[in-house]
C-alpha cells in the first residue's frame, strides 16, 4: 500500500517520554530530581494511584493544559503516572471551567464498566498542585516493531486489506490522499465508547503503545457534553452494524447507569445530571440503531489538527 505520507503519531512513535521541568503553577516551586527509574505499572490498581505519594517529575511539553510527569510510591513500590491539576487547564467556551480532570475520570469509569481496559487506571485526587487527574503512564515497548500502526495516508482511492476508509485529506501543494485507520478489533472498540461518552478530541496522537501491540487511549477531557460533539479520526466503521460484543457491552452499560447504581452515583460525582441524562440516551440511541454513528452534519467531524 503505497503511502506518501504517514500520519504523525506524537507518543504513538515517540521512545522516550518527552518532559521538561515543571512549569510554575500554585504548588511546589520547582520538580524534584528524577529518581531512579520506576516500576513498569501495567494495570496498576486504583488504590495505588490514590492513595500513594505522589511526586513532580517534569512537565509533558507539547500538552496544551498542564501535563506533569510524575512518581507515585505506595507500600514500598514507585510506579509512573501523570498528573493534571484542574489549576492547569485552560478554560474552554463549551465547558463548564475546571471539569476536565472529573471527565477524565469519568471516562474511564465508564471504559471500565463497558469491560474494556481501553483507558489507563484514572483517578481523581489530590496533589501537590491541587486536586487533578491521575493516570498511570503508559510505557512504550523497548521494541519499536510492536508499535502497531493504527493511522496513516495513502494514495490508493480505496483503503487497502485491514484498514477503513475516513475521507480524503489535504497534505499540501495541491494534493490529497486519503486518511485510513486500521480495521482493529480494539480500535473498534474505541470508536463505540467515543460514541457512548460524546469525545469531542479523538486525535491520532491520543493512541499510545503498549506491550505486545496493544495500545491505550488518553486524554478524555473534552467528554460527556450534553450536545453532540462527536469529533474523531475513527469514522471508517460509520453506518455499520455493531458487533456482538459491543452490543452485550452496551446493554451491560445500560444496566449499570438505570437508577441508583454504584456506577451511576460515581458519575454524578464527576459530571451534571443533564450528562448523566445525555450518556444514558446515547447508549439507548446506539442500542436501537444497532449500527455505528455516523457525522452529524451540525459539528467538525474530525478533530483539528488531527494528531
Amino acid at each position: 500500500m503505497p503511502a506518501p505520507e504517514r500520519i504523525p503519531t506524537g507518543r504513538l512513535s515517540a521512545m522516550a517520554p518527552a518532559v521538561e521541568p515543571a512549569a510554575p503553577l500554585p504548588g511546589p516551586a520547582a520538580a524534584q530530581e528524577p529518581p531512579t527509574a520506576p516500576e513498569t505499572a501495567a494495570g496498576l490498581p486504583d488504590a495505588v494511584l490514590a492513595d500513594g505519594e505522589l511526586t513532580v517529575r517534569g512537565r509533558i511539553q507539547e500538552a496544551s493544559n498542564a501535563v506533569l510527569y510524575c512518581t507515585v510510591a505506595h507500600d514500598g513500590h514507585t510506579a509512573a503516572c501523570v498528573y493534571k491539576p484542574v489549576a492547569g487547564e485552560r478554560p474552554l467556551w463549551d465547558f463548564p471551567d475546571g471539569t476536565l480532570a472529573q471527565r477524565e475520570v469519568a471516562a474511564y469509569e465508564v471504559s471500565r464498566a463497558c469491560g474494556w481496559d481501553l483507558i489507563p487506571p484514572t483517578v481523581l485526587r489530590e496533589g501537590p498542585y491541587g486536586t487533578g487527574m491521575v493516570q498511570e503512564w503508559i510505557d512504550p515497548p523497548e521494541n519499536s516493531d510492536e508499535v502497531p500502526e493504527l493511522l496513516a495516508l495513502v494514495e490508493d482511492e480505496e483503503p487497502g486489506p485491514g484498514w477503513k476508509a475516513v475521507g480524503l485529506a489535504q497534505i499540501g501543494e495541491g494534493r490529497t490522499a486519503l486518511l485510513v485507520h486500521a480495521d482493529h478489533p480494539r480500535l473498534r472498540r474505541l470508536a463505540v465508547l467515543d460514541a457512548v461518552i460524546n469525545n469531542g478530541d479523538r486525535k491520532g496522537g491520543h493512541l499510545l503503545p503498549g506491550a505486545g501491540g496493544q495500545f491505550f487511549a488518553i486524554d478524555h477531557g473534552v467528554t460527556f457534553n450534553a450536545e453532540d460533539k462527536l469529533r474523531t479520526l475513527l469514522w471508517g466503521w460509520a453506518g455499520e452494524p455493531l458487533t456482538d460484543e459491543a452490543l452485550e457491552a452496551l446493554r451491560g452499560l445500560e444496566r449499570e447507569l438505570a437508577g441508583a447504581t454504584p456506577l451511576a452515583a460515581r458519575l454524578a460525582e464527576l459530571i451534571t445530571d443533564d450528562e448523566i441524562d445525555a450518556l444514558r440516551a446515547r447508549v439507548a440511541a446506539l442500542l436501537s440503531s444497532g449500527r455505528h454513528p455516523e457525522p452529524s452534519g451540525e459539528w467538525p467531524a474530525i478533530p483539528w489538527p488531527p494528531v
